[in-house]
């Protein structure tokens, strides 16, 4: 399966934290912006063999947060409140692609949504709110 993302134009992405443990996190440039993905494993799954939800919450929260961190000129972002809705099941081995988007934006905070798909089949969904937050000078 991850010589069939190289080859179709998937790289991983460095990640640090909870996504380096979850990852490795798959990016691929389309036309009108990015997709990042999950190539799932054994790792994933809860008691009942499926992906873990927080699994998938986790994959959306962080790809919003790229999004959020880009669209506010690379400024730190902190996520607010993220609501996300199953749609159906997902094994082990499935590639999960997310695309998010902005739904709105003032100033300091965006509201975002993302679509969790394996192929063509949406498995999830998730909306949420993300504050700019100033950075610390140092000194």
């Amino acid at each position: 399966m991850q010589n069939d993302l190289l080859n179709n134009g998937w790289k991983t992405r460095n990640a640090v934290g909870l996504m380096d443990a979850i990852g490795p996190l798959w990016a691929r440039k389309k036309d009108d912006g990015w997709a990042y993905g999950l190539l799932t494993t054994q790792a994933h799954v809860n008691n009942a063999g499926m992906i873990h939800g927080g699994v998938l919450t986790a994959l959306a929260d962080h790809v919003l947060s790229i999004l959020a961190w880009e669209a506010m000129d690379r400024q730190a972002c902190v996520t607010l409140q993220l609501d996300t809705h199953f749609i159906a099941g997902v094994k082990p081995g499935d590639f999960i692609e997310v695309r998010g988007e902005i739904a709105s934006k003032t100033r300091s905070t965006l509201f975002l949504n993302a679509h969790l798909t394996v192929g063509d089949k949406k498995v999830a969904q998730a909306t949420g709110i993300w504050k700019a937050v100033p950075t610390k000078k140092a000194g």
